[in-house]
């Protein structure tokens, strides 16, 4: 009788036990921080940090999404489960391009750790690059890369709308250290590059290509910013230039007094 009763008891015991176990074992996210002051970030630069964090917890944790609360901060995060003692990333990048001013970001950490969403944010203030290459110190310019154009502006000639031609510019890098071009921005937003050189040695060149996509009719001469990790100065701008029509099918016409004249 009084096993029978030991037995019966001994059963709901053991599931709360295993119940409150299994609660237990869960993973954890410790950061070293969650919240980064970049302090000032000259304008065009992609302003990186990585946030680092270990598995505190006695699971694998593994990070199901990191979603960031602009299109303008890219996220990036450790992809394989991260183990019991283990570190694993989560990066955050801001492309300060044509946004000066203060700035404040967060990302949305999500997992199956203990705490299943975590914020994390980045704060800083961009500031015009001429501005702040006046407080870097003499040693620092020196041995900064510095970008160079084999060209500054481009004809792409005749196009029609709905044409995405693509000019070609060399830059050089004949600075000290290795070039990054983080982006390049227009005030049309009709610019965008194919891809962006990184690591460029000094001495060295790359070729980075501009797909124009101007819609409006005319003559047309945009001015395209190239952004870099080069603080010697401004900017490097390329002007794209050309005449756009409607369409390249038909021929245009010009009015000569009272005729209408083909346009070659």
């Amino acid at each position: 009788m009084v096993r029978n009763i030991f037995t019966s008891l001994l059963g709901p015991l053991a599931l709360v036990l295993v119940a409150s176990l299994g609660a237990a074992a869960q993973g954890v996210l410790t950061f070293t921080e969650k919240a980064h002051d970049f302090k000032q970030v000259a304008e065009g630069n992609m302003a990186t940090h990585e946030f680092k964090f270990t598995n505190t917890g006695n699971q694998p944790v593994v990070i199901a999404n990191v979603q960031a609360s602009c299109g303008c901060t890219t996220p990036d995060w450790t992809k394989t489960p991260v183990l019991p003692g283990k570190t694993g990333f989560i990066r955050a990048a801001y492309n300060s391009a044509g946004r000066p001013g203060q700035f404040n970001k967060s990302v949305t950490v999500t997992s199956n750790a203990k705490e299943p969403s975590v914020t994390l944010s980045i704060t800083g203030t961009v500031v015009d690059k001429a501005e702040m290459a006046k407080s870097y110190s003499a040693a620092e310019i020196a041995k900064s890369p510095k970008l160079t154009l084999d060209r500054t502006t481009v004809d792409l000639g005749k196009m029609e709308t709905g044409q995405q031609p693509t000019a070609k510019v060399t830059v050089k890098n004949t600075g000290k250290s290795p070039l990054d071009i983080s982006s390049v921005s227009s005030g049309c937003f009709c610019v965008t590059a194919k891809s962006l050189p990184k690591g460029i040695k000094p001495g060295a060149s790359a070729v980075i290509e501009l797909q124009y996509a101007q819609r409006q009719v005319g003559l047309m001469a945009d001015e395209v910013t190239l952004h870099s990790n080069d603080i010697t100065g401004a900017d490097a701008k390329v002007v794209l230039k050309a005449y756009v029509v409607q369409s390249l099918s038909q021929q245009s016409m010009l009015k000569e007094g009272n005729a209408a004249v083909p346009f070659k």
